[in-house]
């Protein structure tokens, strides 16, 4: 997981642009390479501290992260973003140290030029891979080598209503990638349910070095509805009855997902018992199939009855009903 930036620089969320440039000037000059041949974990240590200074000594990308947060920061901005337009070299000048072949070496030609660098790396590390921290969208780069990695992939969750996952829809999805905003339509299946996962291939973070893009997965989370519930592939909606009417029987007319359907009521139903509706549920999805509706029939014991209601039914009591 991505290390927040101010930790990284030993600051608080808040610190001044002054206290950001000393805390980075201190740090960096510890753990350079030309005071630290040889030490790998010192190396990283600098890829992590230079990282965070680019961010954090930007005002548009510090107020990037301080709104996302560390995880959705890096799901949102390359390597190459956050490296975009970084020059510290006067700082490292002041300490008497030279900058384009340590950051030709380190963070490859790429990135050099993302820092205005120009033309063909110095030094002998030059055209080593991207691999500082745990860049936005791609996560860390395949080692010093210059390989290309395929981008991050990116996910986020979005919300379909309870009529779009029986339908199925076209919904428009807005998000950030690689810092700025895309907005586009993704097609929601008939039949899925809350927590199934679209795939929008090609839309998640930016390939290293010719490497593909990312994929961009979106969990479904589906809404409720007021007259039914979903179980599985199944429908169930509760529906009142009259006491005469389960009784009696006789038929009435129930709401389902295609319009109002008529159903029989079979003399003597009892309070709980479930009628089938078949073929009414939702599409099951990769087939040709669907589940089936379900109408949960509860008698309705009136709690007020007029004088003759009351009337009758000790009637029907004294005949032992």
């Amino acid at each position: 997981m991505a290390r927040d930036y101010y930790e990284v620089l030993g600051l608080k969320k808040g610190a001044t642009v002054e206290e950001i440039k000393k805390a980075y000037r201190k740090l960096a000059v510890k753990y350079h390479p030309d005071k630290n041949p040889g030490d790998n974990k010192a190396e990283d240590r600098f890829k992590e501290i230079n990282e965070a200074y680019a961010v954090l000594s930007d005002p548009k990308k510090k107020e990037q992260f301080d709104q996302f947060g560390t995880n959705n920061f890096h799901q949102r901005f390359s390597q190459e973003d956050i490296f975009r337009g970084f020059d510290v070299g006067d700082i490292f000048k002041e300490q008497g140290y030279g900058t384009d072949d340590i950051f030709s070496r380190i963070f490859g030609d790429a990135l050099r030029r993302q820092r205005g660098g120009a033309g063909r790396a110095g030094g002998a590390g030059a055209g080593a891979g991207a691999g500082a921290g745990s860049g936005a969208g791609t996560g860390r780069a395949g080692g010093m080598g210059g390989m290309g990695s395929k981008g991050e992939d990116f996910t986020m969750e979005i919300q379909v209503t309870f009529r779009d996952a029986y339908d199925g829809a076209d919904k428009r999805v807005a998000f950030m990638r690689d810092g700025v905003r895309e907005e586009l339509s993704v097609k929601v299946p008939p039949g899925i349910a809350s927590g199934g996962r679209l795939r929008v291939p090609g839309r998640g973070g930016a390939g290293r070095f010719g490497a593909p893009s990312g994929d961009l997965f979106l969990n479904v989370n589906v809404g409720t509805d007021p007259l039914f519930e979903r179980d599985g592939d199944d429908i169930v909606h509760l529906q009142e009855v009259k006491f005469s009417e389960a009784t009696l029987g006789g038929y009435i007319e129930v709401p389902t997902m295609e319009g109002a359907k008529r159903l029989k009521i079979p003399a003597g139903i009892q309070s709980g018992t479930k009628l089938r509706l078949k073929g009414l549920g939702f599409p099951k999805m990769g087939t040709a199939g669907r589940g089936d509706m379900y109408v949960r029939v509860m008698v309705h014991v009136p709690e007020r009855l007029t004088a003759r209601q009351k009337e009758l039914l000790e009637q029907l009591a004294g005949a032992g009903l």
